[in-house]
């Protein structure tokens, strides 16, 4: 969860609801609360690879869990391809081709690290999210440290977004928390799944809005909502604002690592995904085989790593990933609806929270833009006729 986002996604918020932006950054973190608990009740019941792709099938029927597994393969797939391509764009400053090299090249560093094992995944993670962390504790302590900073320039209320943009606010930086569905799509490779997930999920949530609100709060008073909205690089905007232009170098560092830490986490993720749907005859059946040593999906990462690797050579998916967005709220309304169905005995919080979630996840999909919707739309319309041609031949 602590990935790219945060070093990017206040500045659209800003734009869409100025210093609102903290009460969207609220909404989103009470919507995530809600999917994240669903998730984690889910995975204690069906402790096993795919996530809401087999909590689809089993809670709600066949075609409501490949709806949530084909959504979650192709969007994320595409967030690879704009992960790899904002890390290259944080790493190498230089001309477009390096940077597509370097994308590549860390594509498949990361993919082969994942075909060593879930164990050097985890090792490395812990090491992107330290350096991270450690990125965002030198910002906020250089802002507060420059002197610059203070309640004048936030703009007073006028610079307070309406209803509308709050949403919107709330729906980009809802994607910047996405990450703990990757918990539960690795039911199959976490020791003592029914008891680790449940707590492991509401934990790394609740650490993440402390530290996305301690962000939100001090770039909004280092460099106010106009500045953040009008930067591609808002932390970088902040600390030069507050008299601290010297620690840019260090926003740049870390979030080269956060895309990466946010690559990472996509490749396990899709990965799992993918042999779960291929085990059910949703994908290709190639893509179910288990590395017989290191016990990964070996076959889906190589092929989501050529794939990845296809397009980061190819396009620029950074500004065009909405039905990303679309594919990832639709996830985990089916999450929360599946959660909804489970018995008493399998309940760990109550229904109100799942139905918090699916209409949270609704409205959100409302505020995005029309592009985004339609070409959402048109995702879900491919994936589900291309498998009802497969049922009937």
């Amino acid at each position: 969860m602590i990935g790219a986002g945060v070093f990017a996604a206040f500045g659209p918020a800003a734009r869409a609801a100025g210093t609102g932006l903290l009460i969207g950054l609220a909404i989103a973190a009470v919507i995530a609360y809600c999917n994240a608990t669903a998730s984690a009740q889910l995975a204690a019941a069906y402790p096993t690879s795919g996530g809401t792709y087999i909590y689809g099938r089993e809670r709600l029927g066949h075609w409501w869990g490949y709806t949530a597994g084909w959504g979650f393969v192709v969007g994320k797939t595409a967030s690879c391809a704009a992960m790899a391509l904002t890390f290259a764009s944080y790493a190498v400053p230089g001309p477009w081709w390096a940077q597509r090299v370097v994308a590549v090249a860390g594509v498949l560093a990361l993919a082969a690290l994942n075909y060593r094992g879930v164990t050097k995944t985890a090792q490395l993670t812990r090491i992107l999210v330290a350096t991270s962390l450690a990125a965002l504790a030198v910002v906020v302590a250089g802002i507060a440290a420059g002197g610059r900073a203070g309640p004048e320039n936030l703009g007073g209320w006028p610079a307070i977004g309406g209803g509308y943009g709050i949403l919107q606010a709330a729906g980009l930086l809802f994607f910047a928390f996405a990450g703990y569905a990757r918990i539960a799509t690795m039911g199959e490779e976490v020791r003592d799944p029914r008891r680790t997930i449940p707590r492991a999920i509401p934990i790394a949530l609740l650490i993440t809005v402390a530290v996305y609100l301690v962000v939100a709060v001090a770039v909004l008073l280092a460099a106010g909502p106009a500045r953040l909205a009008a930067s591609a690089a808002p932390l970088t905007t902040a600390v030069q604002a507050a008299g601290a232009g010297g620690l840019a170098p260090v926003v740049r560092v870390g979030g080269a690592l956060a895309a990466l830490g946010a690559l990472l986490a996509l490749i396990a993720g899709i990965g799992r995904t993918s042999l779960a749907m291929a085990r059910h005859g949703d994908l290709p059946r190639w893509l179910a085989a288990v590395h017989p040593r290191f016990q990964v999906p070996h076959h889906a990462e190589i092929a989501l790593a050529v794939v990845v690797s296809a397009l980061v050579a190819t396009v620029d998916l950074r500004g065009v990933i909405g039905f990303s967005s679309f594919g990832v709220l639709i996830y985990y309304a089916i999450a929360n609806a599946a959660a909804f169905t489970q018995p008493a005995g399998q309940r760990r919080w109550p229904r109100a929270l799942n139905l918090l979630g699916v209409a949270g996840c609704l409205v959100l999909v409302a505020t995005l833009p029309w592009q985004s919707v339609l070409a959402g739309v048109i995702m879900f319309a491919i994936g589900l006729a291309g498998r009802a041609a497969v049922r009937r031949a």
